[in-house]
């Protein structure tokens, strides 16, 4: 896909592609609003500036759209659409041992406890043991500045996905 091909598909396509992004009801819409974008850098501009105007809500919306870190058969069930995308970013966890594997799933089931939604990172690129080292430190954030946290690795998340959507 390319800028050409995200500017002239049909909105329900543009719809269907922006969600594999970001799951945000909100920002998928107000993303194929924006059409036409004039360059990838506006695409990836207005990406972020419609992000930042989300309300929180919009944001826990997103997270519920991804498997938590490690959960292969959440991945496979619940998010068939972006399994692809979401099995390479969580590539890291496929070479973990048994023991951070089990450290995941405990600070995942603590993290959502406290906060209330998963574990949100951007996991592209960092092994398991970077996960949970991160995990672990975040579950001591308050809780809004915890949100603001995952809210950020969200868009991260979305920028990468952006970027693959025109790769192809």
């Amino acid at each position: 896909m390319n800028l050409s091909d995200i500017n002239n598909i049909s909105i329900s396509d543009l719809w269907t592609t922006f969600e594999k992004c970001c799951g945000a009801h909100h920002w998928v819409e107000q993303m194929v609003i924006a059409r036409p974008f004039a360059s990838r850098e506006q695409l990836f501009e207005k990406a972020e500036q419609i992000w930042e105007q989300c309300s929180d809500e919009d944001w826990l919306e997103a997270f519920e759209h991804h498997p938590k870190i490690g959960d292969i058969n959440s991945l496979k069930k619940k998010f068939a659409n972006t399994e692809k995308w979401a099995g390479q970013e969580q590539a890291g966890v496929n070479t973990a041992s048994d023991e951070v594997i089990q450290r995941l799933a405990e600070g995942n089931t603590a993290y959502e406890q406290k906060f209330g939604y998963i574990f949100i990172v951007c996991a592209t690129g960092k092994s398991a043991a970077e996960m949970l080292a991160l995990l672990e430190a975040r579950l001591h954030n308050h809780p809004k500045k915890e949100l603001q946290i995952a809210a950020g690795e969200q868009m991260k998340i979305t920028n990468i996905r952006l970027g693959k959507l025109l790769e192809n």
